[in-house]
């Protein structure tokens, strides 16, 4: 069971980080395109279709028979892995290549706002963006960010990949 989670966790994890590195190093390097939110969350169901490969694998070393619990389980820690890979990247990423991602990110999101958001939200996202900016002070937080980013897709993956795989 071991090696069917470490196996899909650390391909799933490898797919995503890879995704996720280039769109950031394509915004670092061009400040005013904000990149794709749809290849983002592509790239994210693509890592997770591993947890689907790893639960039907796990069913399969089991004689064709595995529980609800049991796939749902497996499907979860596939997903940890996955997102705790995410992770890793992005605080190396962060810390290494792009300290000042949230300037960055902040100041694409109010230009693309300005064009057509009133004085109104455009204060009330300003307010938000500098709180998120203070948040990406802590490490913790960044972290909790992070995971919040793409480990409740996991959960979502992991159940449905329960309800699929279920066998008895």
């Amino acid at each position: 069971m071991k090696n069917i989670i470490l196996r899909n966790g650390i391909f799933g994890g490898i797919a995503v980080s890879l995704v996720m590195a280039g769109m950031t190093m394509y915004m670092k390097n061009n400040p005013t395109n904000e990149p794709s939110e749809i290849v983002g969350f592509a790239s994210m169901i693509l890592a997770f279709s591993f947890l689907f490969l790893g639960i039907k694998q796990q069913r399969e070393a089991q004689n064709g028979i595995i529980t609800f619990g049991k796939a749902f389980l497996t499907g979860l820690k596939i997903a940890l892995l996955i997102s705790t890979i995410y992770v890793l990247v992005w605080l190396v990423i962060y810390y290494n290549f792009f300290p000042n991602f949230m300037e960055q990110y902040s100041e694409m999101v109010l230009n693309k706002m300005a064009k057509t958001a009133t004085p109104e939200e455009i204060a009330s996202k300003t307010e938000e963006m500098n709180m998120m900016k203070e948040w990406y002070k802590n490490p913790a937080f960044i972290i909790l960010l992070t995971y919040a980013e793409i480990l409740p897709l996991g959960i979502i993956f992991s159940l449905i990949g329960g309800l699929i795989f279920k066998k008895k």
